[in-house]
């Protein structure tokens, strides 16, 4: 196998710790899958942020408690830093159409996804954030559905999104002030865990999940690759 990213040759490494995986396919290099950064370490209970401190969640998501009665999404869970290696990575696969390059997250988003919501029932509603029609045309895939699909239980489609302008154009005032872009076009009575591919303010991922609370949902929960 050679790497999705340098094309360099993919030669596991022989130790204990992996032996049990040596059967499974290696995508990325020792030294590409190294340049990633997993978040370790102390980190937000609800954002998953990198925290420096022994605190229990970031500022951020204490203005999003003071912001609502209650913060419609319970937790987001993210598994890598947007270090420059992912950023990289990230402008190949969403903005250049690299689609093969999801494959080089596919077993760690499958793995960390069944250890972190294990202690949800089987009756739980996996969606990915949608992109719009517009959006759609120009990227060629929705990189949230690519993951989303990884997943077990099958992904839904139960949430559609109108044009709105790239959401990278937008500084963080801009995208707090955006209005609910999504639609439901069908009610949901389970938990939902919603799939998107960053989680930057969290904007996004609390409008679906107002929706969805609106609509009967009981709760919603985000999972997320990367936490900017």
């Amino acid at each position: 196998m050679y790497c999705v990213w340098c094309d360099g040759l993919c030669i596991p490494e022989m130790n204990w710790e992996n032996l049990w995986s040596m059967g499974r396919t290696k995508t990325l290099c020792n030294q590409c899958e190294n340049a990633l950064k997993v978040i370790e370490g102390n980190r937000c209970k609800k954002c998953s942020c990198q925290l420096k401190e022994k605190q229990y969640i970031c500022s951020d998501c204490m203005q999003w408690e003071q912001r609502f009665k209650q913060d419609p999404l319970k937790f987001n869970y993210s598994i890598f830093n947007y270090n420059e290696r992912m950023q990289d990575m990230v402008t190949r696969w969403k903005y250049r159409g690299d689609y093969h390059l999801s494959c080089a997250f596919e077993q760690i988003f499958i793995e960390t996804f069944k250890n972190t919501f294990a202690f949800l029932s089987k009756k739980v509603c996996v969606i990915s954030i949608p992109l719009s029609s517009e959006r759609i045309l120009e990227r060629g895939f929705n990189q949230a559905k690519v993951l989303a699909d990884y997943l077990i239980p099958k992904r839904e489609e139960f949430i559609t999104r109108v044009y709105s302008e790239k959401q990278s154009k937008k500084t963080r005032k801009e995208r707090l002030a955006t209005k609910n872009p999504f639609f439901l076009t069908k009610k949901v009575n389970k938990p939902v865990i919603l799939v998107d591919d960053i989680y930057t303010t969290g904007r996004t991922l609390r409008h679906a999940a107002e929706l969805l609370l609106e609509n009967g949902c009981p709760a919603v929960y985000a999972y997320t690759l990367i936490r900017s």
